[in-house]
């Protein structure tokens, strides 16, 4: 039996510059972090020759081809498994529509688990590598290409998307003390709102050309993100290039915002955030803030019904916990 635990993501600003519809013309940069939330996939050898897949639903097969999960189909192709398998997913909070990456993280550690079932041990640079090409080439899926990378490496980083399709990527460099500093300052609302990414990402790549300068500017507050974290340590900075951030990416396509999260953000601004964002896409998912510590009570009062949901920085990226 294998268990493989990947965690999920949170992107501070540059979320839209890493879809190639954007970097195809011109890098794209985002600054993300893993958090510790997490699926885990669990792969096993099954006793007969069929395939087994459980996950909202049960799915029992002779054949691959038969499998109508897209990414466990693909998946299993890609890892060259075509028999005798049951795979089982589980996840720390909902698995779809929450804009934490979840649908990446699934396929980087399906990817992650079938390889080690079969012995064979990838980085977790190639995983990212290999889930990019399996949701952005072979599934033709809308979106981008920094969900997989946070999930596979983990922790805190700057990345760089370019038009040969290579990934720069470069860590935060904090001790623990800022670390924890760091973590402290931000907290996360459950919006309870679920949405598809795929139609809010179909539209932002049709209004790519005339969001361009948009775009651009969103570039640049991640490259401004990277020098607060990791060469000032100026946390209370990253409040002010969130909320910038989020001005322009309600610009980009018509669903990322509405008038309920307009609201919950405007009511957490006024309680002592300093900026803010929802995360991923947008639409709904989870609502994420930059606020000094000492106010995070009285915010978390002034968002109610919101429910709270605290987190840590997971360091450690993709893992196979059980070999």
């Amino acid at each position: 039996m294998i268990i493989s635990k990947t965690p999920f993501r949170i992107t501070f600003t540059g979320g839209g510059t890493d879809l190639r519809a954007f970097y195809q013309y011109e890098f794209g940069a985002v600054v993300n972090a893993a958090i510790n939330k997490h699926v885990y996939i669990i792969v096993n050898k099954k006793f007969d020759d069929k395939i087994r897949v459980s996950y909202s639903k049960t799915e029992i097969v002779d054949n691959v081809e038969d499998i109508q999960h897209s990414v466990v189909r693909e998946a299993l192709k890609m890892a060259g498994i075509d028999r005798g398998i049951e795979i089982v997913s589980i996840a720390d909070i909902p698995s779809e529509g929450t804009g934490l990456g979840s649908s990446s993280s699934f396929t980087v550690g399906l990817l992650h688990a079938l390889y080690a079932f079969k012995g064979e041990l990838k980085s977790r640079e190639e995983l990212a590598r290999l889930a990019c090409t399996l949701e952005r080439d072979i599934l033709k899926e809308a979106g981008g290409k920094q969900d997989q990378y946070a999930a596979a490496l983990g922790g805190i980083h700057y990345m760089e998307f370019h038009p040969d399709e290579s990934v720069r990527f470069l860590p935060a460099v904090l001790s623990n003390g800022e670390k924890e500093k760091l973590q402290s300052e931000l907290i996360l609302f459950y919006t309870g709102l679920v949405r598809s990414s795929t139609e809010i990402h179909k539209e932002q790549i049709q209004n790519t050309q005339a969001k361009l300068q948009h775009l651009r500017e969103m570039k640049q507050l991640a490259v401004e993100t990277r020098q607060a974290i990791h060469h000032d340590k100026d946390f209370a900075k990253i409040g002010r290039l969130l909320h910038e951030g989020w001005v322009k990416k309600k610009q980009l396509a018509s669903g990322v915002s509405n008038s309920m999260i307009d609201t919950m953000y405007e009511r957490g601004l006024a309680y002592g955030a300093s900026g803010g964002k929802i995360l991923g896409a947008g639409g709904g998912g989870f609502l994420m803030f930059q606020c000094a510590k000492e106010r995070h009570e009285e915010l978390k009062k002034a968002m109610h019904p919101l429910q709270h949901v605290p987190f840590e920085f997971d360091m450690q990226g993709t893992t196979i916990i059980k070999y």
